[in-house]
């Protein structure tokens, strides 16, 4: 059984939900991805989709519909960001803070409320008190609510992905890249507080910081804002997010003074949401795809916990903790762990000039049949199912990103688990077989997780692959907005309601994804 006062909830990200209003109140064309999802050139050549957020679902004025229908599945716990783009439209480089540094990094902003009364001016007050109505709304109908800094979106006055992809990052401004990036974040996070701690105690900085620094600057014509490969670039915002994450966690505490919930730790909880992969070697009796694998698990899943929570920024991407690494001011700056987990990976070592050159352990690839690299709606070279984005479903998973996290001593609660399926045909299955996992996990290692939140409650705007991939536990009809139950949201609400995943669902989930190791 799940235990009593477990989180049963949703993520959103802004970006992705607000949008699609037909007179078009809601636009935000102010993000990076706003200007890369319009660009032509991206669209000719298939990087996006050629969708449009502006045909989105509208949350940004159905969000109380949405609010009751998460009610009425049996869910106590709602995730969602304030898009920094909205609050901040125009650029606060003019707002000057005090900065320290520790050797090479930056280790603490002098922000005052004189800084926050400037930054006020510049904000836009309608945005904040929108998002002021939302989280009322969300507390008034008994959700705990986890509040998100940044979900991959930045201001375009902090990234222009198409000026700094055509100057090879030369030119910017460089977003996660640029230098002014920590501090300009910290500005916004110690705002946000400010604004924001007396309605929620529950924080994240940045949901999956891995995936915007390997998607944006290791892929050529990546479908991720720049969409180069630039291994300096990567090394860059790897570095960036760290010190962004550990001043904003000191402002935050230092401006959110108000408990929002009795049952909360603190006045601010402050934690970092992360995309947690499994990665196993194609050939464990290889040494090289055996190091390969070690190197993804190192880079993806363990480099920016092991910066926040152990002090070791792994400055070279070597592997290897050297003392100059290793700084006290960034030890214990985690208090939770929120870990996405959709599939796992199999890798190997590619033979490459840049593996050399860059003096890196390994140059891994990823195996295409397993994972996240098969076929969609399809099988995976494992037997198993794969969904419309061609991820392999790969419950097992879930109980070894748990591990990982876990490592790291701190609570951890599942803020990301689904699957697009536009038909319905996987998720009911999906959702069981995860969730008796878990189940199981909890009760054999008794950890202190907190909770589980499904992405999505409704289908939504999937970045460049636009409107294609269905997440949602209910579709949305996009002329309409519309809500349409999925038979999967019956399946999650009764999973919720009686505590554990009844046997009838899981027989008939192991029935389709066959070859399931559900004993721990």
């Amino acid at each position: 059984m799940f235990p009593k006062g477990f989180l049963w909830g949703v993520s959103m990200a802004g970006f992705q939900f607000e949008m699609g209003d037909p007179a078009g109140e809601a636009i935000d064309p102010s993000t990076d991805w706003f200007a890369w999802v319009h660009d032509r050139s991206n669209i000719k050549r298939g990087i996006v989709s050629g969708d449009l957020p502006e045909n989105g679902i509208d949350y940004w004025h159905r969000f109380r519909e949405d609010h009751d229908i998460a009610k009425s599945l049996g869910m106590n716990a709602y995730r969602l960001n304030v898009e920094w783009s909205r609050v901040f439209p125009k650029p606060t480089f003019n707002v000057e803070v005090e900065v320290e540094r520790e050797e090479k990094l930056l280790k603490r902003v002098g922000i005052d409320e004189g800084d926050l009364a400037k930054l006020d001016e510049l904000a836009n007050k309608t945005a904040v008190e929108h998002y002021r109505e939302v989280i009322n709304d969300l507390r008034e109908k008994g959700f705990y609510v986890i509040l998100n800094l940044v979900h991959f979106t930045l201001p375009i006055w902090l990234h222009d992905p198409l000026l700094a992809r055509a100057s090879k990052l030369r030119r910017g401004p460089l977003g996660y890249a640029d230098p002014r990036f920590p501090v300009e974040f910290a500005k916004f996070a110690a705002y946000v507080a400010w604004k924001f701690g007396d309605l929620v105690d529950m924080w994240s900085t940045f949901n999956e910081p891995s995936v915007v620094v390997e998607a944006g600057f290791l892929f050529r014509n990546g479908r991720f804002p720049p969409g180069l490969f630039s291994l300096d670039g990567y090394k860059r915002a790897l570095v960036n997010i760290a010190q962004a994450h550990v001043l904003a966690y000191d402002v935050i505490k230092r401006f959110d003074r108000k408990k929002a919930y009795s049952e909360s730790p603190s006045e601010a909880y402050v934690g970092i949401i992360h995309n947690i992969i499994p990665f196993y070697p194609l050939r464990p009796g290889s040494k090289r795809d055996v190091v390969a694998s070690k190197f993804s698990d190192h880079l993806h899943n363990r480099w920016i916990l092991n910066a926040v929570a152990k002090g070791w920024v792994d400055l070279d991407i070597d592997m290897r903790m050297e003392p100059s690494e290793v700084f006290e001011a960034y030890k214990g700056k985690l208090e939770w762990i929120g870990v996405n987990y959709y599939s796992r990976q199999v890798t190997r070592d590619r033979t490459s000039i840049i593996r050399i050159l860059a003096r890196i352990p390994a140059y891994p690839e990823m195996v295409k049949g397993y994972g996240n690299e098969c076929q969609p709606n399809s099988q995976s070279l494992a037997g198993r199912p794969t969904s419309d984005f061609g991820w392999e479903v790969y419950p097992e998973g879930i109980a070894e990103a748990l591990d990982i996290a876990f490592e790291y001593g701190r609570p951890v609660l599942i803020t990301e688990n689904g699957i697009a399926d536009r038909e319905d045909r996987l998720r009911p299955h999906f959702i069981a077989l995860h969730l008796r996992v878990v189940e199981e996990y909890i009760s054999q290692r008794k950890p202190d997780l907190r909770g589980y939140l499904h992405w999505a409650l409704t289908d939504n705007y999937e970045w460049a692959e636009g409107f294609r991939m269905r997440f949602g536990l209910y579709a949305v009809d996009l002329e309409t907005k519309k809500r349409i139950k999925r038979p999967s949201a019956d399946v999650m609400a009764t999973i919720i309601r009686e505590g554990t995943v009844p046997d009838e669902y899981l027989k008939r989930a192991l029935e389709v994804v066959k070859g399931v190791r559900l004993s721990l």
